[in-house]
């Protein structure tokens, strides 16, 4: 039978076993749970570059043992020459999905290892930024192998990629990558030293910073120095619930967190009584139905959308969501959906601190830009911008929507669950997934994992928004799903685009337990 991972002395779980390691390695030298996860997050962006890298965002949630979870939002805003006009200017009737005028946002995630730095001062962490960041130059260096995802994510989206300056540079450069094939990314080691020597905020206005605007405006980004320089990340309240095994959090606009905790709740108010049968699935996908309408048409920058989104999850709202579904009918479902390439990663330590955290470049390779000289591959997060009125209206300075949302649970049994999964449009319905599975029903939590999983909607570049199901659902299931109404398609049985998820806790039994998905490349590390 599927367990969870225990040990006492702290975890790290991850989609790739490089960067659990370089977590676990920083916990055995008495580093805290926040020092782990920077060190996680800089080699989970050389080893797992297709997910993730330093020129993207992050998102984390850090719960310090006897304080309120507190969240820090690194995510940059559009370029101050971002508008509809550049783009008109360039021919564009759109904002383009790759190449440089599709790096117009400041990337968030090194300001957010800062912000992450000072809470771990806070908490007693003494580590050094250059031994946090040891692991991710050692592989960046010496190289690492391809991952199977890596090379099939190279030759899938080759096409829209192989032109996009500094791209084949970097990741193809003897052609597409075999799974194995040594990636070696001398320039992003070099970058790396740069921030171990100089401190994080070079990336921002040092000689990284420079070198990065140069680089950015030679190839026709929209992005300049005055923007890197202007940014800085911020902590914020997380978004919090209570339901009836505790308290959830979640992040807050522009991330679609709120969307994540609709769900939880209003299936909750449907009071199913089993895991994994036909009540199950139906109530969270028409739960998730009922959240992304919400969602998409109102979450955006958070100036701008106002407080309405405080309302959605009062007893009100909630009681109102759920009696709109129907328990034996499946609600119509043709909105539109937003893709990502994304990782999540959690760690715990023996004092009970314990991290959540979502590091992204948006879609797979993001924009596909590196920019020159520097190994940075740039995030394509403001492709999520339109260039029409609406919540996510492009203007100068604005946060663009964000599928990240990493997430935390505090159960009333004193439990402290961190969990989260990559997947875009996936996230929130694969965390109501495995966390009703392991909080709601009882499931060990690698069983929650590893079970078969559903997605609704367009991911990964299809162009289908009908309800996939990964194989090893029951055929009964699947036929009581299309006779209520379903669209169902059968995918493989164990699908990436269902997410690489995770989940890490510490009980009142001062254990930590793990788990990690067998849809990547990852493990749990622990001591």
């Amino acid at each position: 039978m599927l367990r969870a991972r225990s040990c006492l002395g702290g975890m790290v779980t991850a989609p790739h076993h490089l960067a659990a390691e370089a977590g676990a390695g920083v916990l055995r030298e008495g580093g805290n749970a926040i020092e782990a996860m920077i060190a996680a997050a800089a080699t989970i962006a050389v080893v797992y570059p297709h997910m993730n890298g330093i020129g993207g965002d992050g998102f984390w949630l850090v719960s310090r043992s006897g304080e309120p979870p507190i969240g820090i939002q690194a995510c940059g805003p559009a370029a101050d020459m971002a508008d509809r006009s550049f783009y008109a200017s360039q021919g564009e009737t759109s904002i383009p999905t790759r190449g440089p005028r599709a790096a117009l946002t400041v990337a968030g995630a090194i300001a957010g290892w800062a912000k992450a730095k000072k809470l771990a001062e806070e908490s007693g962490g003494t580590l050094p930024l250059s031994r946090l960041l040891e692991a991710a130059i050692h592989h960046a260096r010496e190289g690492v192998p391809v991952s199977n995802s890596q090379s099939r994510l190279t030759r899938e989206k080759w096409e829209e990629l192989h032109t996009v300056p500094g791209f084949k540079e970097a990741f193809a450069a003897d052609g597409i990558p075999a799974e194995g094939t040594i990636l070696i990314q001398q320039a992003l080691s070099q970058s790396l030293e740069r921030i171990a020597e100089a401190g994080t905020d070079d990336f921002y206005r040092g000689d990284l910073a420079r070198a990065l605007a140069k680089g950015l405006e030679s190839m026709g980004s929209p992005l300049r120095l005055a923007d890197l320089e202007a940014y800085h990340a911020s902590n914020v309240a997380p978004v919090q619930t209570d339901f009836k095994f505790g308290e959830l959090y979640n992040m807050p606009p522009p991330t679609q967190g709120i969307a994540s905790l609709l769900i939880l709740k209003i299936f909750e108010a449907l009071d199913v009584q089993r895991a994994d049968g036909f009540e199950h699935i139906h109530a969270l996908v028409e739960a998730t139905k009922r959240a992304f309408l919400l969602r998409d048409a109102h979450v955006g920058d958070p100036e701008r959308m106002g407080d309405y989104w405080k309302s959605w999850l009062s007893s009100e709202m909630i009681d109102q969501q759920a009696a709109a579904i129907d328990m034996n009918r499946a609600m119509p479902w043709p909105p539109a959906s937003k893709p990502g390439d994304t990782i999540w990663m959690g760690a715990v330590d023996r004092e009970g601190n314990a991290v959540s955290y979502i590091q992204s470049i948006f879609w797979e390779f993001g924009s596909g830009l590196v920019v020159p000289n520097t190994g940075i591959l740039w995030q394509n997060r403001g492709a999520s911008f339109t260039l029409e009125p609406g919540p996510n209206e492009l203007a100068p300075g604005r946060l663009p929507f964000h599928t990240l949302n990493p997430a935390m649970a505090r159960l009333d049994d004193g439990t402290t669950l961190a969990y989260g999964t990559m997947g875009g449009e996936g996230q929130p319905q694969t965390q109501s997934a495995i966390l009703s599975r392991h909080v709601f029903f009882g499931q060990d939590m690698q069983q929650a994992v590893t079970a078969p999983r559903w997605l609704l909607g367009r991911t990964w570049g299809e162009t289908t928004t009908n309800l996939k199901l990964e194989s090893r659902f029951d055929d009964s299931l699947v036929e009581q799903l299309r006779n209520a109404g379903h669209d169902v398609q059968i995918v493989g049985a164990f699908e990436d685009k269902m997410g690489h998820a995770g989940m890490i806790s510490m009980g009142p039994d001062r254990v930590i337990r793990g788990a990690t998905d067998p849809r990547s490349d990852g493990s749990c590390a622990g001591l």
